[in-house]
C-alpha cells in the first residue's frame, strides 16, 4: 500500500495548484495512469481511470471479452472461460469480464517514475498557465510586491506568487523602492524563455498612465470620456488628449477634479510628473496650439503635405513652448503627429540687439546721449536718417555715420 500512497500523495500535493483548474489536473493524472497501463497491457482502450478530485481516491477498471477455452487470441482484451470461472462462475461466453486494477499491482519502481512524470507534466502546466494568463493582460494594470533589488531590475512577485520583472529602463528615474514595498506597473511584454514564462513590466509606457486615469477618473472607465493618445518623458512631463462623448461633461474638468484631486495622486505616483490634460479636437491648428499649452500661441501655419507646423510666440512664451530640456515641444510634436518650428512672433526683435551690447565699440558717453532720447537698442537707431539722429542728439555728422556703421555690420 506504501506505493499506492506516495502516488496518491503527489496528487493531493498538486490538484490545488493555483493556476491549473481541477478538470486540466484530472486530465493529467489520467493520462500519466494510462501511460503506466500502456506499458503493462499494450493498451487502455479496454481500461477505465476514474480520479476523484476531492480526496484522491483512484480506481482502475479493465474490461476483457469472455471467450471459449483456446479461443483467446489476445491475453490483453481477451480471457478464457475458465480463467474467468476462477473469479465469477456464472459468466458466460460473450460477456465482459471487469476486474480493478490497484496500483500495488505495478510495483514501486513504476509508481515512483509515474509520480515524477506527474510532477513534471503538473509544473509544465503550471508555466504555460502563467504565460497565457499574463500573455492576455498585456497593458493591463498589475500590483506585486518588491521581493528583491538588482541594479538593472527588480523582482516583484503578485498575490500568487509569479515572478515578474521590471528593468531598470522601464522605471520612472525618481523610482525607489525597497524590499516588501507594493508597487503598480503594467504588463509589458511576456515571453517564454527556456520553457520559462519571463513577464516584464513598464512604470514608463503610456499605458501605465492611462490604467492610472481610469482608476481615477471613473467617467473613463465608464467610457463616457475617451483618451485619444498619450505621450510621455516618463518623470518629466505627459501629455493626455481626452475627448467627450457627452456635451455636458468637460473631459478636461473631469480628469483634474475639483482642485486637482483627482490628478494629484496620479502626479505622486509618477513621481511629480507634469501632466498636461487637453482637449482633443480634429483641427489640427487648435490641436497643435493646446498641444504647446502652457504657451499662448499668436499665430500658426500649417503644412499638411509635409506635416509640419511654423508656431509663432510673444517673445516671453518661447521658452513655456519649448519647455524644460524642449519636453514640451517634443511631446506636442508626437501627441499631433506635426515637426513642429517655433517662432517669434516679431523677427525684428528676434535680430534686435540692446545698444549696450556695443559697448566695446562705441563710446559709453554716446550710449547715454542715444538712450536719453529713446534709442535704446540698434534697430531704434537704424530706423532713423542721420539728418534726425543729429537734430534729435548732440552728437557730430562724422560720430553719427561711424555709430550707424557698426550697428548695420552687426546684421550683415
Amino acid at each position: 500500500m506504501s506505493s499506492n500512497i506516495n502516488l496518491i500523495d503527489s496528487f493531493q500535493e498538486f490538484k490545488d495548484f493555483k493556476n491549473i483548474d481541477r478538470p486540466t489536473v484530472i486530465t493529467v493524472l489520467e493520462e500519466v495512469f494510462r501511460s503506466m497501463i500502456r506499458k503493462r497491457f499494450g493498451t487502455d482502450e479496454n481500461v477505465d481511470v476514474i480520479v476523484n478530485p476531492d480526496n484522491g481516491d483512484l480506481e482502475i477498471w479493465r474490461t476483457r471479452t469472455v471467450m471459449d477455452d483456446g479461443f483467446s487470441e489476445d491475453d490483453d482484451l481477451e480471457i478464457e472461460l475458465k480463467e474467468a470461472h476462477q473469479h465469477d462462475p456464472d459468466l458466460e461466453v460473450g460477456d465482459d469480464y471487469i476486474e480493478q486494477i490497484t496500483l500495488e499491482s505495478f510495483g514501486r519502481r513504476a509508481i515512483l517514475a509515474a509520480r515524477q512524470t506527474l510532477v513534471s507534466k503538473i509544473l509544465e502546466l503550471e508555466k504555460d498557465e502563467v504565460f497565457k494568463k499574463y500573455k492576455d493582460r498585456e497593458g493591463e494594470l498589475v500590483i506585486g510586491e518588491v521581493y528583491q533589488i538588482w541594479k538593472k531590475e527588480i523582482l516583484v512577485l503578485d498575490e500568487d506568487g509569479n515572478e515578474l520583472i521590471l528593468p531598470k529602463t522601464e522605471q520612472i528615474p525618481a523610482d525607489y523602492f525597497k524590499k516588501g514595498d507594493s508597487i503598480r506597473a503594467v504588463v509589458s511584454k511576456v515571453d517564454m524563455m527556456n520553457s520559462n514564462p519571463k513577464i516584464i513590466i513598464s512604470r514608463t509606457a503610456p499605458e501605465f498612465l492611462q490604467r492610472l486615469f481610469e482608476l481615477e477618473v471613473p467617467e473613463i472607465f465608464d467610457g463616457l470620456i475617451t483618451i485619444k493618445k498619450i505621450v510621455r518623458e516618463p518623470g518629466e512631463r505627459a501629455k493626455v488628449a481626452v475627448e467627450s462623448y457627452d456635451d455636458r461633461i468637460d473631459p478636461v474638468g473631469a480628469c483634474v477634479g475639483m482642485k486637482g484631486s483627482r490628478i494629484h495622486g496620479i502626479v505622486r505616483e509618477l513621481r511629480n510628473e507634469n501632466i498636461d490634460v487637453i482637449n482633443f479636437t480634429s483641427n489640427h491648428s487648435l490641436y497643435i496650439t493646446r498641444a504647446l499649452s502652457p504657451a499662448r500661441i499668436s499665430s500658426i501655419k500649417i503644412d499638411e503635405d509635409n506635416k509640419a507646423a511654423a508656431v509663432y510666440l510673444k517673445p516671453d512664451q518661447v521658452s513655456l513652448a519649448i519647455g524644460r530640456g524642449g519636453h514640451n515641444i517634443k511631446l506636442a510634436g508626437k501627441l499631433s503627429g506635426y515637426e513642429i518650428d517655433v517662432y517669434r512672433e516679431n523677427d525684428e526683435v528676434e535680430e534686435d540687439v540692446d545698444i549696450e551690447e556695443f559697448a566695446d565699440e562705441i563710446d559709453s558717453w554716446i550710449i547715454d546721449e542715444l538712450k536719453r532720447v529713446g534709442l535704446d537698442t540698434a534697430k531704434s537707431v537704424l530706423s532713423l536718417t542721420h539728418e534726425e539722429l543729429v537734430r534729435r542728439t548732440d552728437l557730430e555728422e562724422d560720430t553719427v555715420q561711424e555709430i550707424v556703421r557698426i550697428l548695420q555690420a552687426e546684421f550683415e
